[in-house]
Formats: C-alpha cells, sequence, structure tokens
C-alpha cells in the first residue's frame, strides 16, 4: 500500500513536472508566432497601389484636392447623382484645367460618393502640364476634341471629334471625324483611325568662331629724309 502511494506520488510529480515544462514552453512558441505574424502584416501593409496620376479624383496622395467647375448654369438630379453644367464650361484643378460647353458630371451612390463619370462637350479644350523628371521646365500638353469622356474606374480620356493633341511643338491630328484617341493615366496615347503625326525639330545653334582682334604691327619708322644739297653757286 505504501508503494502503491509512492508511485502515484511520483507519477503525479512526473506529470506535473511535464505540464509545468509545456506551460513555460508554449509562451516561447507563441512569442516566437506574434513576430511572424506582425511581420506578416506588416508586409502586407506595405502593398499600396502604384501612384498614378488622374485627370479627375485622387492623384494616389492623401492631400485633398480642389476641383473647381465655372458655367453659367448648374443643374444637379440627387435622385440620379448628376450634374450639368452649361454655357462656358471652366474646370480649373492643379493638376489640369478644362474647357467646354457643357459638362455632365456622374457621381457613385452611396455613402463614399466620388466621381464616376464625366462627359464635356462642345469645343473641349484640355491642358495639363507634365513635369520633367530631371527638374526641368514641365512640358504642356493641350488636347482639343468636340468631346471628352473621362472614366475613374480605368482613369482613361477619350476624345472624339476630330480630336488633337499637341505636346511641345509636336502635332498629332485626326485625319477622320471617326477616329478616337485614348489618354490614359500615365499620358500614354492610343488612336484608333487615321491620323497624322508632326514632329518639328529645331534646328541646332551653330557656333559662330570667335574673332580676336588681329594684333597690328609695329609702325616702322622710315629713315630721316636728308634734303638735298644746296646747289653750288656757277662760277
Amino acid at each position: 500500500m505504501r508503494k502503491l502511494a509512492v508511485l502515484i506520488l511520483f507519477i503525479a510529480c512526473a506529470t506535473g513536472a511535464r505540464m509545468e515544462a509545456q506551460i513555460a514552453a508554449e509562451p516561447t512558441k507563441a512569442s516566437r508566432a506574434a513576430p511572424e505574424k506582425k511581420a506578416k502584416k506588416t508586409a502586407s501593409d506595405k502593398k499600396t497601389e502604384s501612384p498614378a496620376t488622374k485627370l479627375f479624383g485622387q492623384d494616389g496622395s492623401n492631400a485633398p484636392t480642389t476641383t473647381e467647375i465655372y458655367a453659367d448654369e448648374a443643374f444637379f438630379d440627387s435622385t440620379k447623382n448628376v450634374g450639368i453644367f452649361s454655357g462656358r464650361v471652366k474646370v480649373t484643378d492643379p493638376r489640369f484645367s478644362l474647357q467646354s460647353d457643357k459638362l455632365t458630371v456622374f457621381i457613385t451612390k452611396g455613402q463614399n460618393q466620388s466621381l464616376e463619370k464625366a462627359i464635356a462637350e462642345g469645343n473641349v479644350g484640355l491642358v495639363r502640364d507634365r513635369p520633367d523628371p530631371n527638374g526641368g521646365p514641365p512640358t504642356r500638353a493641350v488636347g482639343r476634341a468636340d468631346k471628352a469622356t473621362y472614366t475613374a474606374a480605368t482613369g482613361d480620356i477619350e476624345l472624339r471629334g476630330t480630336p488633337r493633341v499637341q505636346e511641345g511643338p509636336n502635332m498629332h491630328v485626326a485625319t477622320s471625324p471617326d477616329t478616337v484617341m485614348v489618354i490614359n493615366q500615365n499620358s500614354q496615347l492610343t488612336t484608333h483611325g487615321p491620323s497624322r503625326t508632326e514632329i518639328t525639330q529645331q534646328p541646332k545653334e551653330e557656333k559662330k568662331p570667335t574673332v580676336t582682334p588681329a594684333q597690328s604691327a609695329p609702325a616702322q619708322s622710315s629713315p630721316p629724309q636728308t634734303p638735298p644739297p644746296a646747289a653750288l653757286p656757277k662760277p
């Protein structure tokens, strides 16, 4: 009986020691798993969308952007989330400027409302300055068309109605009224239909040779002229 009690006590002590070892080891595993989860979370947090400069909407930064629309008349339909601006429409934005005879703006439905699509019609003119990556002056791009459609989901701008785009001295012109030009959010242009491209190359400035003033030779002194001898008197 005594041996049985000692055996039970020994098994209980061994079991308790094993449980304490497991309990002491579990925090170590948990502490190892925590940094791994944190590292995975940090890596997932670093996956952000690449910044893309869009014509309308946010440009990838968290800073607020104010877009102002000027027009002679404005109409808003809250049931359809549509705004119509007409009469000398002018849009000013830090990233671009636009003018047209009419502008229709479609807003998404829901709590977080944002721009869904914008359609400019009639004498459309779009001006946008693209910064120089080397720190030089920006390059101005001017687009003209009868109609321009911007889709926020893709960031594409579609120009219709004999569109033409000029960037610096170069010109890209549609030769058919059915030609469509699409400018994506990376300022890349794709043309569907006949067109003409004009590339202007400025002549190189020729360096004129520098003319150094010629060194004047020292004036040579002429020998003194002796007067003719006086005529002797005749005997």
